[in-house]
């Protein structure tokens, strides 16, 4: 696979050594408006062919596949015209800024029949990946009630970095700046993670959003800092389980952490992830009347990264894909709408209303 990487920041090289350490990649151009960073990074992994724009790579064009590592308000554009192109799209999360272009590009991938997956990057946690085989396998049960929660503690802890001084971070929690906050951030991996885990789908959702201050007149700099910092979910899911996600980057003691629990009629399992390591727990069986967890052995999986170079090479189609995504995306305008409305919003009927063009959901990119 010769792979064109189209962004250089901090996640791009990431995403590099994962790829690099595959057999049979090859990264062969990177691209960046910011000439200092693109050169630091080319330098670094030894790329030689570098560009300023995306349409100068795609002029060159030796390349087969893209990894779209831009800003999330530039991944649309980007990957439509990787799409034309007719170069495979390995996008980071969120797909799009609203689910409108987020289905538009699910539409051109798939007619244009090129590999498009985007990076839910905890889908390489095994743990997750093992408790969706058990849940699909029956050992569960009928499942009742899922519970999934992201915490982080970056608006309390200078442990990343500090969000009041580094553009880095300010971004994220402003809403003229691309950032659908917290709900948009993580929120879109903790509902792929409680969703992917319990082997369903989202159906309905309530939710809440909420906006604290954090600086005089809430705006440091150029930065309104007007977008979630915490959201709340209440949802049903298609296979009849009540569910409750949360997310917050007010956490504190959390630097950064995913736990997800699932409970059936026959035992129940819970996730942890964690910086420094995930898990596995379950109890099942005469365990069940002594309330004893015990841990499950977990054997490894194969990453997003490796997937993706898979599916190049084979030309079959892999997880997460763009129509997922973009799936995830409907579920989070429509938090945005609950929020704004304070009712339930059903997901089959916003589907319906799609469907009539002057009825669709509008994009929606600030809270009210």
């Amino acid at each position: 696979m010769r792979l064109l990487v189209l962004g250089t920041g901090v996640m791009a090289k990431n995403q590099v050594a994962n790829f690099l350490a595959i057999d049979g990649v090859e990264v062969v151009g990177a691209v960046d408006t910011d000439l200092a960073r693109l050169t630091e990074f080319a330098d670094h992994f030894h790329i030689e062919k570098r560009f300023r724009t995306l349409e100068e790579a795609i002029e060159w064009g030796e390349f087969d596949s893209a990894t779209n590592v831009t800003p999330d308000r530039i991944h649309y554009a980007t990957s439509l015209a990787l799409i034309a192109a007719g170069k495979h799209v390995f996008c980071e999360k969120p797909l799009a800024e609203h689910y409108d272009h987020a289905l538009e590009m699910t539409e051109a991938a798939e007619a244009a029949g090129v590999i498009n997956m985007v990076n839910l990057t905890y889908r390489n946690v095994a743990p997750l990946q093992r408790a969706r085989e058990m849940v699909l396998a029956g050992e569960l049960g009928t499942i009742r009630h899922v519970e999934a929660s992201y915490l982080q503690s970056w608006l309390v802890s200078r442990a990343w970095g500090d969000w009041r001084t580094e553009s880095r971070w300010l971004w994220r929690l402003s809403t003229g700046h691309g950032s659908n906050g917290v709900l948009g951030d993580v929120g879109i991996h903790i509902l792929d993670f409680a969703a992917y885990g319990a082997a369903t789908d989202i159906d309905h959702v309530f939710a809440r959003l909420k906006t604290f201050n954090k600086a005089p007149g809430g705006q440091i700099g150029e930065y309104l800092l007007d977008a979630n910092d915490s959201f709340t979910m209440s949802v049903d899911f298609t296979n009849g389980a009540l569910g409750v996600i949360h997310a917050t980057r007010w956490a504190t003691g959390h630097l950064n952490e995913l736990k997800l629990r699932i409970y059936g009629e026959k035992g129940s399992l819970e996730v942890t992830h964690r910086p420094d390591g995930s898990d596995l727990r379950g109890c099942f069986g005469d365990d069940i009347e002594s309330a004893t967890w015990r841990d499950i052995e977990v054997p490894p999986v194969l990453t997003n990264y490796q997937r993706f170079a898979e599916a190049v090479r084979t030309g079959k189609q892999d997880d997460p894909t763009f129509r997922h995504a973009a799936n995830l995306q409907k579920v989070i305008d429509l938090a945005i709408v609950s929020e704004r409305e304070r009712r339930e919003l059903n997901l089959l009927a916003a589907q319906e209303q799609d469907s009539a063009p002057d009825k669709r959901i509008p994009p929606l990119t600030v809270v009210v």
